[in-house]
């Protein structure tokens, strides 16, 4: 929420610095991000002028010589390059020495022959605006030499403040002054009741089908509209608040929900069929083309504003396209409506939909403030605009009441730690808008969904009284926390795949998109996509794991990872996760989603291999383990075995066997056959070729012999290696190629 300064302090007086209420927000409110400044930092030299004449550049035929009287003894003489504007025009002038927003300073210099003393202002120069095509030209009757700061908003201080979820009523300028007149005892300006004189009394035809989905609608008619940009003043509080300024009525919807949080929607009042509204629920595949050009198919739980014939707008999500303000339109139906929060939260995601208008919505609006929302928006459409106030309604059902909640004081003190008498208790919360009512307080409209309950109403006691509260060290316990087996287990997968080169990815296990509708069953797809944003900026030497929850028939626990490179580089760093845990891997060939076909394996806990080209260009190892079956099968204690004091005897062994064999069978019946002697198996090469034949493959194993007693011979080790073959040709048809 960005909230100008100057705005602010229309709604409360109060004189404290920028600074010294982002500090106090912070504290007691609301995170205040930062203050932004606008303008030049010297406003002494931008000065109101008046053009005295304004002629062609004797030597530029795209520029004019002005002679502009700025105030001075003598009037400045002024080279421009903009043509909307004549003798007698009131302008924005800067004099040789000021420093515009961009950095550069004025200084008198000769354009085309001709001395030019300053320049006269287009409202991009000074930061008010985006438009270059001409100069500012102010309104007459103001005194040449007046200071621009008092005709212009030249300069702004805006304070960055980012209200939480729960306090739909700071979500606008005057819901920050209510905190600042509380916080500051200032004095909060109450809202303008005053209504400009109505014209006449147009019955307006108003129904409201569903009171749940909209317990209130007011509507105001306007006859005789004049559409046109809106004030510089406006445009540049727009602006401000991070909103983009659009034509005079439009402007206004967003002034007066920025104003008092309350969205409004204008209507062209002669598109509307039967010059009817009805709000009801959308019919079966009932379809609108809303303001951002999108077709958009409806389902019966959407709220919608309606005609006599169909509907025109989303409500409180987005308007329809037929009915919208344009220049041609000249009579405007004013919705100030309310809508319920959660309907309107489950239409905008499905539709995948949001807007100012919604985000306000669906955390909670007050009903009552339909009411002055209308009013605001009167004052200034009849001023803006030209317009006849010429009809008005107020259609609603039953408005909430407003809740009491009893306070126990010495509750709130057993809370706090501190000794809040009940007086001032009750003197700070009259302060946030909370009246005394018996033993308890009544809650303000605008708090209605977020103080609910006694504990609420000593939170606003405590954010008033957190600078009161001591900086103390908690009391020294007598007990001491420890890591549980399977934390320090995850732990040593974690170092390991550190060791690895691996950086630790954080990923959401919902991803807040359109076509998620459940938690995660795997890591490796968001793993994938932190790839493919690091890959699309040029880094290099990507690998990334992550361990965190998967959520299949029950929560899981798995570790994940992606590296740049094949399926060799993946499988290393399975190894080393095995390693670390005392398990030993078995490798069984595989066919797994997310990777290239015959480049997969799986383990008992999970799998490895190289991603298919479709999921990441480039070459990509992955794998994906169950964490939580790792550590359950990682040994509580180690043994030591004895190191044999004998050499081993290794031997290079090729075994021609079908593509389907798996190397892992194979390398577990070489250790069941060759007994305790073999010390290790290890593959280090297969082989596909002519020479094998189709449908097959030789498979190298470098095998380890071993005795703790003797050095093995030759005639040993042969007598084993015999054993093996038989025994791999017996049950897998190999054929010893080597």
């Amino acid at each position: 929420m960005k909230v100008p300064m100057s705005w602010l302090r229309e709604y409360v007086r109060v004189g404290a610095s920028a600074e010294e209420i982002a500090d106090l927000l912070s504290v007691a409110t609301a995170e205040v991000n930062g203050i932004e400044r606008r303008g030049p930092s010297d406003t002494a030299l931008f000065r109101v002028g008046v053009v005295l004449t304004a002629d062609k550049h004797p030597n530029a035929d795209r520029l004019q010589l002005c002679t502009v009287d700025v105030g001075e003894k003598q009037p400045a003489q002024i080279v421009c390059g903009a043509w909307n504007f004549g003798a007698g025009a009131t302008v924005a002038v800067a004099l040789p020495g000021a420093t515009l927003p961009n950095g550069i300073t004025l200084e008198r210099r000769e354009l085309r022959g001709q001395m030019s003393e300053g320049m006269i202002l287009a409202e991009d120069e000074v930061g008010l605006g985006t438009d270059h095509e001409g100069i500012m030209v102010l309104a007459d009757g103001t005194k040449p030499g007046t200071p621009l700061t008092e005709v212009l908003p030249l300069v702004e201080e805006i304070l960055d403040v980012e209200p939480t979820g729960n306090r739909p009523d700071l979500f606008s300028v005057y819901g920050i002054a209510r905190e600042v007149a509380a916080i500051f005892d200032g004095e909060l300006v109450p809202l303008s009741e005053a209504k400009p004189p109505q014209a006449a009394e147009e019955q307006l035809d108003i129904r409201i089908d569903d009171f749940e989905g909209c317990p209130r609608y007011v509507g105001r008619l306007f006859r005789d509209v004049t559409i046109a940009p809106s004030p510089l003043w406006l445009q540049a509080r727009l602006r401000d608040a991070g909103m983009r300024a659009i034509s005079n009525v439009v402007d206004v919807t967003n002034y007066v929900m920025l104003a008092v949080g309350n969205p409004l929607h204008a209507f062209d009042y002669d598109t509307l069929e039967g010059g009817r509204i009805v709000v009801r629920r959308a019919k079966k595949k009932e379809q609108l083309r809303t303001l951002d050009g999108a077709m958009r198919e409806l389902q019966p739980s959407d709220l919608v504003i309606a005609d006599a014939k169909r509907s025109i707008a989303l409500a409180a999500i987005m308007g329809g396209e037929e009915t919208e303000v344009s220049e041609r339109t000249t009579n405007v139906l004013l919705e100030a409506a309310n809508f319920e929060p959660i309907g309107i939260l489950r239409s905008s995601e499905r539709l995948a939909l949001r807007t100012e208008g919604s985000n306000r919505w669906e955390k909670g609006v007050d009903p009552y403030l339909a009411g002055p929302a209308s009013t605001l928006a009167t004052q200034l459409l009849v001023q803006l605009t030209g317009a006849r106030w010429t009809g008005a309604a107020d259609v609603h059902g039953d408005l909430p009441a407003r809740r009491t909640i009893r306070l126990r004081p010495e509750r709130t003190n057993e809370v706090l730690g501190l000794d809040v008498p009940a007086e001032r208790q009750g003197a700070i919360l009259a302060r946030f808008g909370f009246d005394a009512d018996g033993d308890g307080f009544r809650v303000p409209t605008w708090r209605a969904r977020d103080v609910t309950r006694e504990i609420d109403l000593v939170e606003e006691v405590a954010r008033f009284e957190l600078s009161e509260i001591p900086f103390t060290l908690p009391e020294k316990d007598v007990s001491f926390g420890s890591l549980t087996r399977e934390q320090k287990l995850r732990r040593v997968v974690e170092d390991a795949l550190v060791g690895c080169g691996y950086s630790e990815a954080y990923t959401p296990s919902f991803p807040v998109t359109a076509d998620t509708v459940a938690l995660r069953q795997a890591i490796v797809p968001s793993l994938i996509e932190a790839a493919r944003l690091n890959a699309s900026v040029d880094n290099s030497g990507i690998a990334l794991f992550e361990v965190a929850r998967v959520y299949l028939a029950e929560e899981r626990r798995h570790v994940a990872g992606v590296v740049q490179g094949g399926i060799a580089d993946a499988r290393w760093a399975v190894d080393q996760i095995y390693a670390a845990l005392k398990l030993e891997p078995s490798y069984a060939q595989a066919t797994e989603p997310y990777l290239h076909p015959g480049k997969a394996a799986r383990t008992a806990e999970g799998w490895v291999g190289e991603l298919h080209p479709n999921e990441l260009e480039g070459t990509w190892g992955a794998f994906e383990l169950d964490l939580d079956a790792l550590t359950a099968s990682a040994p509580e204690a180690l043994r030591a075995v004895d190191v044999s004091p004998f050499p081993e005897v290794r031997q290079d062994l090729a075994f021609v066997v079908d593509d389907e064999v798996p190397a892992a069978a194979l390398a577990e019946a070489i250790v069941e056959a060759g007994g305790p002697e073999v010390r290790d198996v290890a593959v280090f090469d297969e082989y596909r070729g002519e020479q094998i034949g189709a449908g097959k493959r030789s498979v190298a194993f470098r095998v380890a012999f071993g005795s703790h007693e003797r050095t093995l011979t030759d005639e040993d080790a042969a007598a084993i290696r015999s054993r093996i073959v038989a025994v791999l040709h017996d049950r897998y048809g190999a054929e010893l190629r080597a």
